[in-house]
């Protein structure tokens, strides 16, 4: 049940069918065994992402009745019921590819023991572990004599465990203990043999001491199986005009710790009792998400498993300076000179700190204006920039309060900023900053400078090492003029809207980005109607707009050549007998995460390139600020086109994206194997040489 009414495939199912390509990775034997393994875990952690956000959010809309069915493709009921089929089935291969895992580290000599499996030596070594390390981190709650049932974090497992006496003396008990993997790790090295390697879970370490735990309330028999709840995400804020925005953020986050269940998993082999007293009282019904599986839960944990046990360590190749920048003393002599674009992870994101560090002690500097919405734990960036400060420098960071899962985090910020003497902003009111700028204002004999970025990826150094992303390095004075007239829509937004329509060079969401997006798909019609040669390509993390989709039809069936590159949610029909040239789109799931956004538009000849912070959904377009840049240097457009056509090129990591949502490997045909992320390493590499 992939297609509904609207011709669209139906976001939900769509996004399900990425994360079966997330899954198809860490089946696939030419993926290093540590690597399969953090496959599993991105699925695990993406799937809870999806049921505290998009099932929560269907789960709602039942809930109002018809008035919550806009911009669906079928009901809530339906897609919900399709949901769950599907995930049943992809819960059936995570349990086969796992099995597939553990054998295979058995034939490495890795293993993952249980309680039940310890020799005398490891049982000391985790007793006494357990009276070092975890006593401390744990409470058990005797839930039976807790009137109010606690609340349950999202975010943790939890050991549900039965006591009873062999003779029945006494009766039996019910209890919780939270499974504190967030302070410790979940995974225990224990003594092993030479060239062996024996690791027990946190959880069956406790499982292992609960006689220690529960001895004084005189039982002899225990047992212990994990269940996890999973609970809607979203933070309802108020609108009372005396609160802040910090302040709303601050009771919605305790809310959300509160909210409603969506998913109840538990361990199959749990005490029939103990299930039931649990569903009901977690207030739980059978129409909610109730999922037996098997032992372990929360497997993103996994996404961090000991490296120190594999005999061959991560090859991943270490990221390079842009030849533009090699062997040059300062980034800013080089901007101000030409255009310069970063390609992450291949190029190395120092070259970024870099910039910020510069300016922070350039005596010619006099501002720095910033956007951010997911930072680094510790941000070199914040550094730098509270350098600035220390140096006489107007720095104004934009920081987004309402990026999802990030707010507690962008709240330190806010106050680490605040601290340090930065103007804080915290976003414009219904709409969330996504556009990723900085804008650095110089002033030399009498004349003003501008230069900074504009990128399609978060300001963060971490994923700065696993994104596939663009940063363009520029003083273009379209480019920031425009950049500036945004800075002052987002310090002041409620009055200068105006100044954000008057962008010339970029196009700004949600003022004229899909206006132009759509005036530039009806260019292509045009040429095509003419005979003329007509060419689409782009490069997207999601596309669901149906007003976007229904001008990229048009454009198929007016004969315009189209070409994508979409990693996540595509709801667009790829097959049809009206289009006059089929469709090519392929989706990209590798060691890196594909995350840029590239679009080229033939024009007559006169090809048009951008880089965009935009993916071509209704909530980036409509209810965000966001950014689509034009690149105008011809070099870095022939590098963008070529890393496009190499990713378009892909046999080794490209599915095809088709209608059955088949997720086909596309194939190598005695032809050469391209893996594009290691020939765009290559690439990019050459330069540094030519």
């Amino acid at each position: 049940m992939a297609l509904f009414k609207n011709k669209v495939i139906v976001r939900d199912i769509s996004w399900l069918s990425f994360n079966s390509r997330v899954l198809q990775e860490a089946a696939d034997e030419t993926v290093p065994l540590r690597e399969r393994i953090k496959f599993l875990g991105i699925f695990s952690n993406n799937l809870d992402e999806f049921f505290r956000v998009r099932v929560a959010t269907l789960k709602r809309m039942i809930e109002v009745g018809n008035k919550g069915n806009m911009h669906l493709e079928a009901s809530p009921r339906m897609i919900l019921e399709e949901i769950q089929e599907r995930i049943l089935g992809q819960q059936k291969e995570f349990d086969r590819i796992w099995n597939e895992i553990l054998r295979e580290l058995k034939k490495q000599k890795i293993s993952i023991i249980n309680e039940k499996q310890l020799n005398r030596a490891q049982q000391h070594y985790i007793t006494d572990y357990f009276n070092e390390e975890i006593r401390s981190n744990i409470v058990p709650l005797m839930i039976e004599s807790i009137q109010a049932f606690p609340t349950l974090s999202d975010k943790s497992i939890y050991l549900a465990c039965k006591m009873s006496k062999k003779d029945k003396s006494i009766p039996q008990r019910f209890a919780l203990v939270s499974v504190p993997a967030r302070r410790l790790s979940r995974f225990v090295i224990l003594p092993s043999k030479e060239n062996e390697h024996h690791i027990i879970l946190l959880e069956d370490v406790i499982r292992f001491c609960l006689p220690y735990i529960f001895s004084y309330f005189g039982y002899d028999v225990f047992s212990a199986h994990i269940i996890k709840v999973t609970r809607d995400a979203e933070i309802d804020i108020d609108n009372d005009a005396a609160t802040s925005l910090t302040q709303k953020l601050e009771k919605g986050l305790k809310n959300r710790r509160k909210g409603k269940p969506v998913r109840f998993i538990f361990d199959k082999e749990i005490d029939a009792s103990l299930l039931t007293y649990l569903v009901k009282r977690l207030g739980l019904s059978g129409q909610d998400n109730l999922l037996p599986g098997g032992r372990i839960h929360n497997f993103k944990d996994f996404i961090d498993f000991p490296e120190s046990v594999f005999s061959i360590k991560s090859a991943r190749k270490k990221p390079f300076l842009h030849p533009a920048l090699k062997n040059q003393n300062r980034v800013t002599d080089i901007i101000l000179k030409k255009d310069v674009l970063l390609s992450f992870p291949y190029h190395s994101f120092d070259s970024m700190i870099d910039l910020l560090r510069e300016a922070a002690i350039d005596p010619d500097v006099k501002s720095i204006k910033i956007t951010f919405y997911r930072l680094a734990p510790r941000s070199k960036i914040i550094n730098a920039l509270t350098n600035a400060v220390r140096n006489g420098k107007s720095v104004t960071a934009v920081i987004e309060l309402k990026a999802r899962f990030d707010e507690e985090a962008n709240l330190e910020w806010k106050t680490t900023l605040e601290d340090a003497g930065v103007k804080v902003f915290t976003g414009v009111p219904d709409l969330k900053v996504h556009a990723k700028l900085c804008l650095i204002k110089k002033i030399v004999n009498g004349r003003t400078i501008h230069y900074g970025f504009v990128s399609t990826s978060n300001i963060n150094e971490r994923t700065a090492r696993v994104y596939g992303d663009h940063c363009l390095l520029t003083s273009d004075r379209f480019i920031m003029a425009d950049v500036n007239r945004i800075f002052h829509y987002l310090e002041q937004p409620k009055t200068r809207l105006h100044v954000l329509k008057a962008c010339k060079t970029l196009m700004v969401s949600p003022v004229n980005m899909r206006r132009n997006l759509i005036q530039l798909i009806d260019r292509e019609i045009r040429s095509a109607s003419l005979k003329k040669k007509a060419a689409i390509t782009i490069k997207l993390n999601s596309l669901s707009d149906e007003l976007l989709i229904d001008k990229l039809y048009e454009a198929a069936r007016a004969g315009v050549e189209i070409k994508m590159v979409i990693r996540g949610i595509f709801c667009m029909l790829t097959e049809n007998k009206k289009y006059k040239i089929p469709i090519h789109a392929v989706s990209i799931v590798d060691e890196y995460l594909e995350h840029a956004r590239i679009l080229v538009f033939h024009n007559g000849g006169k090809e048009k390139v951008f880089i965009s912070s935009a993916d071509w959904m209704v909530r980036n377009l409509d209810h965000r600020v966001e950014v689509t840049c034009p690149i105008f240097d011809k070099e870095i457009q022939a590098e963008l086109k070529n890393i496009l056509q190499i990713q378009l090129s892909d046999n080794i990591k490209a599915r095809k994206l088709d209608i059955a949502l088949s997720n086909q490997y596309i194939n190598p045909r005695n032809t050469k194997k391209i893996r594009s992320q290691v020939e765009t390493y290559n690439y990019l590499y050459r330069k540094l040489s030519s």
